[in-house]
Order: C-alpha cells, then structure tokens, then sequence
C-alpha cells in the first residue's frame, strides 16, 4: 500500500501554535488575499491545520482539502465544520493527489512548497489536476535576496532546520520551482513578515500562476 502520511508530532504541536500568533499579527490579511475571487472546484494541498478554511469565499463551491499529517489533519477537520464553504479533508502527498486529472478550477498551497522533499514533483501533480484554464494560488516563506540573510538560510537548511521542522527548508526559491513546474506566474507581492523584521523565514511572496 503506498504511503499517504508523514508523522511530524512534535512540530505539528509548534506549528498550530505559532501559526496562530503569525494568524493575529497579520498574516490572516494574507490569507484571506491568497483566496479572494475563487470560485468553482478548488483542491488545497497541504492544508496543515486549515486557517485558510474560513477565507474562502461563497463562490468556492467546494475544497478538497489534502493533508498528510495526522494531527495537523485532525484540526483541519476541525476548522472544516466551521468553515462557510463545503470542505473535504483527506489524508495524501503532495505528488500523489487523490484526484483526477484537470478535475479543479484552483489550487491553493500555503507554507508548503519548503517542506516538499521535490518540490518541482508536487507541482507538476497539481498542474496535473488543474483544469486548462485553472490557477495556482500560493504563500510561502522564501529564499532571501542576496547577503548575509540568504548565506544564514543556506546554514540552517544545512543543518539543524529541515530535522526540527517537518522537512521545512528556509532559502527556497518557491517562485523558480513554480516556473520550472510548467507554471506561468503572474504578479506578485513580496513582503517581509512580521513589520518588516527580519528573520530567516520572514521573507515571503504570494501570487498566482497559470498551467
């Protein structure tokens, strides 16, 4: 039987917490922006413990919502009998979605891309369950322009990092694997999270991309 699951206990502990006080500092805007103007069949992959859930907006007709870790996957459930849209939580990897080709109209990923073992693999699955005219929605933390930011990243990938944090990778270019996946991506917005200070995972980028 393949594996579906991965088993990160102790961060997925840390993660509910400290997403949360990233939620209440700012980043929900951020969330609810990722979201804003969707509509029809959207697949969310690695949806954590579901604090987009409650953006999504009435012109979503449903979410298949897919998480692999088991207690991040039960808050999801959780946020999902709350949520104003029709969201399915399920259990499966990144590269092997539980879908059909070209079955959704968006796809949304969120803090997910730096933790993917190929991130490139992930991508192209997802671009697989686009429709044609589908987009990609997503946030992430990023690589950090170049200097001493980007040469701490590169050390703390190195190292400790990825081991304490569910494979977690701090100086990923997510933006070039989108275009290396087949993507075209359109604008986007690169910030520094939270109030401009900086701190190895604080520099981020949203946007969107078209198969």
């Amino acid at each position: 039987m393949p594996v579906t699951e991965v088993s990160h206990p102790l961060f997925a502990r840390f993660y509910t917490w400290f997403s949360g006080v990233l939620d209440r500092h700012g980043m929900a805007a951020q969330r609810e922006a990722l979201v804003a103007g969707l509509s029809g069949r959207v697949i969310e992959v690695g949806a954590g413990n579901g604090l987009n859930f409650s953006c999504y907006p009435p012109s979503v007709a449903g979410v298949l919502a897919v998480e692999p870790e088991p207690r991040l996957r039960a808050a999801a459930l959780d946020a999902a009998r709350r949520s104003p849209v029709r969201i399915e939580v399920v259990g499966g990897l990144a590269d092997r979605l539980p879908a059909a080709s070209g079955e959704f109209d968006a796809a949304v990923v969120s803090f997910v891309l730096c933790s993917l073992p190929d991130p490139v693999a992930g991508l192209r699955e997802i671009r697989r369950v686009l429709a044609p005219e589908g987009r990609l929605r997503f946030l992430e933390h990023v690589r950090a322009g170049p200097g001493g930011w980007a040469r701490a990243q590169d050390l703390l990938d190195a190292t400790v990092w990825p081991c304490l944090t569910g494979g977690c990778h701090t100086g990923r270019d997510s933006v070039a694997a989108v275009e290396a996946a087949g993507f075209t991506v359109g604008p986007l917005e690169r910030f520094v999270f939270p109030g401009g200070v900086r701190s190895p995972i604080s520099f981020c980028v949203r946007g969107e991309a078209r198969p």
